[in-house]
């Protein structure tokens, strides 16, 4: 009788992606161990890991399906040199100042907050079919009219649906042009932000003249969260003065990820943005579903204006979006045109944001340095992190019904 001996199972090796992830990290760590709660204060073994991520960044660009990859590793682990070498020069007591992790927290989701809500009315857009460059412009008139509605109305509540109103209204404007007329849809969507400045300036100063807005208008309420109270890192971080709307956009992101993907209607939307001359024989309606869309998504990307002005600022100032439209662009394609994926991309241009802004207690002069921080973390994310992203197949081409 012969014995049938059994062979270990093979371990498989690491693919060059996973060996670049393992990078990045090592990269990410050489920074980390100067900042709390370790504070390393000698910069040796930041240089050695983030030296090590590079190296091995360059072996990862030689395998040319993971080109960007190693580029980006590349990227990182020098990056991180000089940061942590920047850390160790500073004093502790400066370094603790700037990265409290509760205090870094509750600033990224203030920061995150707008962008979530014009992303959300991104992916809807997309996912029927049309592209919404004018995002940028939807958030501005959401930021003018809802301060405005708070203004005449005396109820933040009637001022969010004004606003939501006016997104919604340059929604079908946009709508028109580019599902009616044909128009190309990024022109069209840039005329919508030049639209929307031209418009939101000029009744600014018509209505409230040098003296700008009150400083006495309702806002969005701040929401505590009693659950959490005696968790400190939680209640300092989140649990106390959040605003109602970062609550509800993060709430959203299951939802629309839930109507998207496990729903008829979601099925449908995404079909007609796939393949809507397929979807119109079976009987869906392709023109009024993409104008549905796109006049949702300009109602989703003014509550992230409205978020701005009146949650956020207290107040309104020309071009106040400052680019976010276009950040919340860049999100939806980072998030490869899912919910959740944009969610991720838009924490870590807010996260960047907040850190650019506590950076500056290091140096006033780099201030403005500091500010291009998270344009820069967004540009590789979207370069060389997320590799191939194929948008909806039928994304930015006219519908021409035979």
């Amino acid at each position: 009788m012969t014995t049938v001996t059994k062979q270990p199972p093979r371990v498989a090796a690491p693919t060059t992606k996973q060996i670049g992830i393992v990078a990045v990290v090592l990269a990410a760590i050489a920074w980390v161990l100067t900042l709390p709660p370790i504070m390393a204060r000698t910069p040796v073994p930041s240089i050695v890991l983030g030296v090590t991520a590079a190296v091995i960044g360059v072996a990862v660009l030689r395998d040319s399906n993971h080109r960007r990859l190693g580029g980006v590793t590349v990227a990182i682990g020098l990056i991180a040199i000089p940061l942590a070498i920047a850390m160790t020069n500073q004093t502790s007591a400066n370094v603790r100042e700037v990265f409290t992790w509760s205090a870094v927290v509750a600033s990224g989701l203030t920061f995150a907050t707008p962008l979530i809500w014009a992303a959300l009315g991104g992916i809807i857009s997309e996912r029927s079919g049309v592209v919404n460059v004018g995002l940028e412009g939807m958030m501005l008139v959401g930021c003018y009219f809802g301060i405005f509605g708070a203004d005449v109305c005396s109820s933040w509540v009637l001022g969010m649906l004004i606003g939501m109103a006016s997104g919604g209204l340059l929604g079908l404007l946009h709508a028109y042009f580019s599902i009616h007329l044909r128009a190309n849809q990024v022109v069209s969507g840039v005329a919508i932000n030049l639209l929307a400045t031209g418009i939101t300036g000029y009744l600014f100063v018509a209505h409230y003249g040098d003296n700008g807005t009150p400083g006495t208008l309702p806002q969005v309420p701040n929401v505590t969260l009693p659950v959490i109270d005696h968790i400190t890192f939680l209640d300092d971080a989140v649990g106390r003065q959040t605003n109602l709307l970062t609550w509800v956009g993060l709430l959203l992101v299951p939802v629309v990820w839930w109507y998207l993907f496990r729903t008829r209607a979601g099925l449908r939307l995404r079909a007609i943005g796939e393949q809507p001359r397929a979807a119109s024989t079976v009987g869906l309606k392709v023109v009024a579903t993409r104008y549905g869309a796109v006049v949702t998504s300009g109602m989703l990307a003014a509550l992230g204006g409205v978020y701005l002005s009146d949650g956020f600022d207290g107040s309104f100032n020309f071009d106040m979006t400052d680019g976010r439209g276009f950040i919340a662009l860049a999100a939806v394609i980072f998030g490869k045109w899912n919910p959740f994926g944009a969610l991720a991309a838009t924490i870590l241009f807010g996260f960047s944001t907040a850190l650019a802004y506590r950076l500056q207690t290091f140096s006033q002069t780099l201030g403005t340095l500091f500010q291009a921080l998270p344009y820069v973390l967004t540009l590789i994310a979207v370069a060389g992190l997320i590799g191939r992203s194929r948008p909806p197949a039928a994304s930015g081409i006219p519908y021409v019904k035979e």
